[in-house]
């Protein structure tokens, strides 16, 4: 590190940046970013132009190779950060014992053995430790103390962070073993931030995106509600109209504008627009996206939210790395 405040880092499976994002706003430097999604690289190259990306399958990228292209040797590395597809875990989908996208941890392991940062942090969704996908998470558990660390896992969530969005993850943090601190998270930071609160200040937007059926729908349902509830079967259930006195449920992957999946407005009847879903997921208003609205809203729903990030690094810098830059200077 240059200085007691700043830190290092290598960001595995890294979207469109979310996490990156939050590592440089607690003062870090990503030095490598590895991402295999074509149009999450062309979005991070936008965001981030002067950081290396990756562009391939993680399998195929040895330790070796990581650390010429972030100009580091083993074991000087301070964060080697990771966010494996959760499909195959996630409560939104059936969950998976044998989802091979399950697996793809042991890539993550695998360049942490190489690598040997100080720090392993490892986001993933609560669903692991749930049902038989408990076996998975004492399976990752394992791996990472067997690749010699000292490993803490905790569910948080992120609306107690600055998120104006209900998204709890489970976060790994670990330490080398050989530098004798124990990892610990942080604390809640913040009162939830409200979806009115948080989209102050956006343009109005008195679009429809509704088709007439929807709208039906939408003109019954009640803010904070799911539209299962007037729905004469109980169908869509993922489809909500957004409270705007509370925070934001979480934004998933995809949303479908004319109805039936998503987050609709309390007082338009539309989708929650892009600009407004960057300021829930706590994006900055001038983060890059292009193409579809289903590709920029992807990019958002299975990213890291940055101000969440930033919250765990800050935690890791100050009770970690600074410490032990200190006790390196003695």
């Amino acid at each position: 590190m240059s200085s007691q405040s700043s830190f290092t880092v290598i960001s595995t499976f890294s979207g469109c940046g979310g996490s990156s994002l939050g590592y440089k706003m607690a003062g870090g430097k990503v030095l490598l970013a590895v991402e295999f999604d074509s149009h999450a690289v062309r979005t991070y190259r936008e965001n981030f132009p002067d950081t290396p990306v990756y562009p391939k399958d993680i399998k195929t990228l040895t330790s070796e190779d990581a650390m010429k292209m972030a100009g580091i040797e083993s074991g000087e590395l301070d964060i080697l950060d990771g966010s494996p597809p959760c499909q195959g875990f996630s409560a939104a989908g059936k969950r998976q014992l044998d989802d091979p996208r399950n697996a793809l941890f042991k890539e993550y392991v695998r360049l942490l053995v190489g690598l040997k940062p100080k720090v392993l942090i490892m986001e993933n969704v609560p669903g692991m430790v749930r049902g038989k996908m408990k076996l998975v998470f004492a399976e990752i558990m394992e791996a990472l103390k067997t690749a010699g660390y000292n490993v803490s896992a905790r569910v948080l969530d992120a609306q107690y962070f600055g998120v104006p969005q209900r998204r709890k993850r489970m976060i790994f943090i670990g330490v080398r073993h050989d530098l004798g601190l124990r990892p610990t998270h942080p604390r809640p930071k913040t009162k939830p931030v409200t979806v009115g609160e948080a989209l102050a200040g956006l343009p109005d937007d008195p679009s429809r995106t509704l088709t007439e059926q929807a709208y039906y729908y939408w003109l019954k349902v009640k803010p904070g509600q799911s539209f299962s509830k007037v729905h004469p079967k109980g169908y869509w259930f993922n489809g909500i109209k957004v409270d705007p006195t509370k925070v934001a449920p979480t934004i998933a992957k995809t949303s479908m504008p004319s109805g039936g999946g998503g987050l609709y407005h309390w007082k338009y009847p539309r989708s929650l627009n892009i600009a407004e879903a960057k300021r829930l997921c706590s994006f900055p208003d001038d983060f890059i996206l292009r193409g579809t609205f289903q590709e920029q809203w992807a990019r958002l729903g299975n990213s890291v939210p940055p101000l969440f990030m930033k919250a765990i690094a800050e935690h890791v810098r100050d009770t970690i790395l600074i410490p032990l830059r200190l006790k390196e200077t003695g």
